[in-house]
């Protein structure tokens, strides 16, 4: 999804227009850039906290000569840490957005007959990538 289906979506959940959509996201990005630029850390309680830090410097090696060593300066970098509820959201079997997730207790995994088991990055089975219905089916 890219930024212009974002509020899109985002016109439409909330009922207002394409316009204000746009305007409220790019204030929304402009102003968590700013505060993290200015060192502050912005949060979205359950959602997460956007923060920056300082990566420090090291020596590398050279691409093009190997041989050659080069120093890599420190610089700041964007940070994010994922909010509870996120993290539950992301843990929970359903996905469907209207549900708030719960806790569960921590058991073990048994994949259905017709799942797959997850791969070494927790992905189970072909990934769905958009949300919109095919182009050959009317919502």
């Amino acid at each position: 999804m890219n930024k212009a289906q974002l509020a899109d979506l985002i016109a439409e959940k909330a009922g207002i227009s394409k316009k204000q959509a746009e305007v409220a996201l790019d204030t929304l990005t402009h102003t968590i850039t700013e505060k993290i630029k200015a060192g502050e850390e912005v949060t979205l309680t359950g959602f997460g906290a956007f923060s920056s830090k300082v990566r420090k410097g090291r020596i590398g090696v050279n691409p093009r000569n190997p041989q050659e060593e080069i120093e890599i300066k420190p610089t700041r970098v964007a940070k994010f840490k994922a909010g509870k509820n996120l993290k539950e959201a992301l843990k929970s079997e359903s996905s469907s957005p209207t549900q708030t997730p719960t806790s569960k207790p921590a058991e073990s995994y048994n994949p259905a007959p017709n799942q797959s088991a997850p791969d070494a990055q927790g992905q189970s089975g072909p990934q769905i990538l958009e949300s919109s219905p095919p182009d050959n089916q009317t919502p």
